[in-house]
């Protein structure tokens, strides 16, 4: 009897944390949807006036640019900064980086089980769109993936100018955080190439 009431103790406590394990998911992925109808309305905020604008008041980051992959249809609103909290939201321009469309190189980072997660889709010459906070919109061409580890000095994440999106790898990885990224390069498309993609998109 002893035996049976631990047996059943033990299956419980399994069910309720596998409850609870699936429940935090769902949490995760429904704060992360909620946060870019927000984000949409300050970004849209921040184009009529042409100033940062928060996407709620307690907030310590604002909407600096929209990302969009339209053959994956991914429609995000980036962040200023990379922090735990901007990331918990949207994907976050990491602050060493230039801004979008600027000379230098756009370096931007989500989490890869909810805004990223689309990176491990992406081909060599899909179509990247970036527009700044003035409206002005930038148009690249993926170039490249590759995996690198944090680990090993002297790894370069970017350099010259174009844009890199980077998360964390493997997209199934059980354990969250690790040393290795993935990385998406991508350099801006050419003046043919800005043409030919307008006329797909």
């Amino acid at each position: 009897m002893a035996a049976g009431s631990l047996k059943f103790g033990i299956a419980s406590l399994l069910i309720a944390a596998g409850v609870a394990e699936s429940a935090q998911g769902v949490y995760i992925h429904a704060k992360a949807n909620l946060a870019q109808v927000l984000l949409q309305r300050a970004w849209q905020s921040s184009l009529a006036s042409g100033e940062d604008t928060r996407p709620w008041p307690w907030a310590d980051t604002w909407p600096v640019a929209r990302l969009r992959a339209p053959t994956h249809h991914i429609d995000q609103i980036v962040l200023a900064g990379a922090s735990g909290n901007v990331l918990a939201f949207a994907p976050g321009l990491v602050q060493e980086s230039a801004a979008p469309g600027e000379r230098g190189h756009s370096l931007i980072s989500a989490h890869r089980d909810t805004h990223f997660r689309f990176l491990k889709d992406l081909q060599s010459g899909d179509a990247l769109y970036l527009t700044k906070r003035h409206g002005r919109e930038h148009r690249y061409r993926v170039t490249t993936t590759r995996i690198v580890d944090t680990r090993v000095t002297g790894e370069t994440f970017f350099e010259g100018d174009g844009l890199t999106l980077v998360t964390c790898y493997p997209f199934d990885a059980v354990v969250p955080g690790g040393p290795l990224r993935y990385l998406v390069h991508a350099e801006a498309a050419g003046a043919s190439e800005v043409n030919a993609l307008a006329d797909v998109f």
